[in-house]
């Protein structure tokens, strides 16, 4: 009984650190010359919310009140097959905790939305697109950064007090496939 006690209690220490290794996929790779990472800070989401468009206009207003209740926005671009993989891994173990929204596949290019649940049914605490297998659907490379990338995988995550109906019109400008999906409205 005292063994599996003290067993118990080391699981339970153990737990936030197999937490703090599926969250740092972003900052495993920040630096990796083979992604393009891309981390926007609340603050940015603040100012742009700040900035003087045309809130009259109700596309515009509504758009900048989404953009305002996004707290994180990280996403990873890669055509490393390593990277790749462990992306997917991380996807994996990631969406367990989160209900799977959406998924598209088509000719070797695989699209899942995977959402948690916010304050009512329209809106999400947090949000995570996953594209796999993109570069079949490509023929040329993509100039990012400065760097001509073919993309395999790309993975976004988002967080905040995100509207369904309005992030539609968020990955249809990000040209994110499968987007216009999310849009309740049509």
């Amino acid at each position: 009984m005292k063994n599996k006690l003290i067993v118990l209690i080391m699981a339970i220490m153990l737990l936030p650190l197999t937490g703090m290794a599926q969250s740092n996929i972003f900052d495993k790779y920040s630096d990796n010359s083979d992604v393009t990472y891309v981390s926007i800070k609340p603050k940015m989401f603040q100012m742009i919310a700040k900035m003087g468009i045309n809130v009259e206009d109700p596309e515009a207003k509504a758009y900048m009140d989404m953009v305002s209740s996004i707290t994180s926005f990280k996403t990873i671009v890669t055509d490393n097959k390593t990277i790749s993989a462990d992306i997917y891994k991380y996807v994996k173990s990631r969406s367990a905790g989160l209900e799977e929204l959406m998924e598209v596949k088509d000719d070797g290019t695989e699209v899942k939305f995977y959402v948690k649940e916010g304050k009512d049914a329209d809106h999400v605490k947090e949000l995570l697109i996953f594209v796999n297998g993109i570069d079949k659907m490509m023929d040329d490379k993509i100039e990012i950064n400065g760097k001509e990338r073919k993309i395999e995988t790309v993975v976004v995550s988002m967080t905040g007090d995100i509207d369904l109906n309005q992030i539609s019109k968020l990955t249809d400008k990000m040209n994110i496939p499968g987007g216009k999906h999310l849009d309740k409205n049509k």
